[in-house]
């Protein structure tokens, strides 16, 4: 799709869950900045007045994104709408894919009359079992964003076709989001797909990867299983969510003068 890169977006709503609300780009105040954030500081030095919503909410299920972001984001008419959901089903033990699928058309099918560009995206996966195990529902999942995209006019940005952002050291330690540096990339990536000229080379592999010792990765896996993988059995085991009673990032289109600097990169 012909992007027209001279165009300067006034406006951008983020649409999702954890991995749009900027999960783990943690700020020294605790909060989180991420991605979006980082995209709109780029998108509001180009345009005075830039106004910027995030509805993102970590644990989103995409029937809860269509049902309760989809159409205050398209009541907003923002000229720029970025839509990412769906995974946190997919990774679930039981997900009926074909209605993650529905329910995500649905939420695109309302969004993109609103905008003037719809972004979608084929979300990132960390290497390892985890991702190889649920390969198969992601893959269908991603084909069907193609497809959706094209009936909707949508641009679609391929974050799990880049080897790089599989690579372990661009995630926290949760193992399920990205670090500051993963999110820098990616804010990178939707800027190029948006047709703007590049600032570096957002797949360029990091360094060669000099591998923990046995101790230190049976430390880390300890650490992991005690402090993430335990929390989240739970919150499964008992219907909970990690968003339950959290409000939007940002619920309201209002102007953005966030830092237009990105992290520093990992070296």
């Amino acid at each position: 799709m012909q992007i027209n890169a001279t165009y300067t977006y006034t406006s951008f709503v983020a649409v999702g869950d954890s991995f749009t609300e900027g999960m783990s780009d943690e700020l020294p105040d605790g909060s989180y900045r991420g991605w979006a954030d980082l995209l709109a500081a780029r998108l509001a030095a180009r345009a005075p007045g830039f106004r910027y919503a995030n509805l993102a909410v970590r644990g989103k299920l995409i029937g809860q994104i269509a049902d309760e972001q989809a159409a205050p984001a398209a009541a907003m008419g923002a000229d720029l709408v970025t839509l990412v959901g769906g995974l946190n089903d997919v990774l679930r033990p039981k997900c009926d894919v074909d209605l993650v699928c529905a329910r995500l058309e649905e939420a695109a099918a309302r969004l993109a009359p609103s905008c003037r560009r719809l972004v979608l995206m084929r979300s990132p996966g960390r290497q390892g079992p985890v991702m190889e195990r649920f390969r198969p529902r992601m893959e269908q999942l991603f084909g069907f964003i193609d497809d959706l995209a094209g009936r909707h006019g949508a641009l679609v940005v391929d974050l799990f076709g880049a080897e790089v952002l599989g690579d372990p050291r661009l995630w926290a330690e949760d193992r399920l989001h990205l670090n500051a540096e993963g999110h820098r990339r990616v804010a990178e990536a939707v800027w190029q797909a948006l047709g703007h000229e590049a600032s570096f080379d957002w797949q360029e592999p990091l360094p060669p990867l000099v591998r923990p010792g046995w101790a230190a990765r049976r430390t880390s896996d300890a650490r992991f299983a005690r402090e993430h993988l335990v929390p989240w059995i739970g919150r499964r085991l008992t219907g909970r969510s990690s968003g339950d009673g959290r409000p939007p990032k940002r619920a309201v289109l209002t102007p953005y003068g966030g830092d237009a600097e990105p992290a520093e990169p990992l070296s």
